[in-house]
């Protein structure tokens, strides 16, 4: 359980990042420092940094968060109580819309994103590292229930589905691929692809 403490500087960093993001979609990436944040909340720089320790830190935890939000969202998909083939479906859809959305509606983040993770790998091999894991899962569980028998190791398999699928979720790829109904049409023919070979049973 939380304590007290841990809950209001919980509560505090969120207040921090959610005014460090509005600042960041207002200004841009390069005007988004500590000290216009503090101005912003109201409260002195230096109260600021007892939370973040810095401005490559603050930039870092607001791309973070940003990208945390994706694998939240495939993350239900992942639980659902449903046919491991379903499951895949649906969350290779689901990314894909997601990026698709971030390309149209958040241009302001994903640029910073593209800067942060130049900046700070890290972000983005963790966020990289939760869909992964998410797909590997679904992969797993599908050999097991013997609904995907074509996977022989679920960790090589979920790479291997996602370098497929690179092409509908890569936001450099999707902000060059054409209109979204046009690209889910050409993901569904890669995704039929995938399901024939994972469907097969291995002799």
């Amino acid at each position: 359980m939380m304590t007290p403490n841990a809950a209001d500087a919980e509560e505090m960093l969120t207040r921090i990042l959610d005014s460090a993001e509005m600042l960041l979609r207002r200004h841009g990436l390069q005007k988004l420092n500590v000290v216009d944040v503090a101005r912003a909340m109201k409260m002195s720089h230096g109260n600021l940094y007892r939370h973040v320790p810095g401005k490559a830190a603050l930039r870092a935890a607001v791309i973070r968060r940003w990208l945390h939000r994706i694998s939240t969202e495939t993350g239900f998909i992942a639980a659902k109580d449903a046919p491991a083939d379903e499951r895949l479906v649906e969350w290779l859809k689901t990314l894909a819309v997601i990026k698709q959305r971030k390309v149209t509606e958040d241009a302001e983040l994903l640029a910073a994103a593209a800067q942060v993770v130049r900046e700070e790998p890290d972000v983005l091999h963790e966020h990289n590292g939760l869909l992964r894991a998410q797909l590997a899962a679904i992969l797993a569980a599908g050999w097991a229930n013997g609904s995907l028998p074509g996977v022989q190791d679920a960790q090589a398999t979920a790479i291997a589905v996602l370098n497929a699928t690179a092409r509908y979720h890569h936001p450099d790829m999707v902000v060059n691929g054409g209109p979204p109904a046009l690209q889910m049409q050409g993901l569904e023919g890669v995704i039929a692809l995938i399901l024939a070979g994972l469907r097969h049973r291995p002799e």
